[in-house]
């Protein structure tokens, strides 16, 4: 059992719920269900709540963007290594922000 076991499933639920979320939004703004309403007033709004699924959908891929780079570097033992230094990633950071692949110096440094 690796030290990061609990990281890897919180990360692979975590995947699991963004897939669906993502499903959903794109299920919704294409308009799978149904056409847009005839009435130009309540298409308006559709057009205003399609934005702003628009951009939680890209929010939610960005996070999985994150979250499978994450995978990938606990799979090659590169999980809590700096990217940039090479020094270990402090465990307290790695519970907080999981996905982080930089330690605090290096991630104040790019501004992340």
């Amino acid at each position: 059992m690796s030290k990061h076991d609990a990281i890897r499933e919180k990360l692979l639920q975590r995947r699991h719920e963004l897939n669906e979320r993502i499903h959903e939004i794109t299920r919704d703004v294409r308009h799978v269900d149904g056409p847009l309403p005839s009435d130009f007033s309540e298409q308006a709004t559709e057009r205003e709540n399609e934005e702003v699924m628009d951009a939680l959908g890209a929010a939610g891929r960005q996070e999985l963007s994150r979250i499978n780079r994450t995978l990938a570097r606990i799979d090659s033992d590169e999980y809590g290594i700096c990217a940039e230094c090479g020094e270990p990633i402090p465990e307290a950071r790695l519970e907080i922000l999981p996905t982080s692949e930089f330690c605090v110096a290096c991630a104040e440094k790019q501004g992340k």
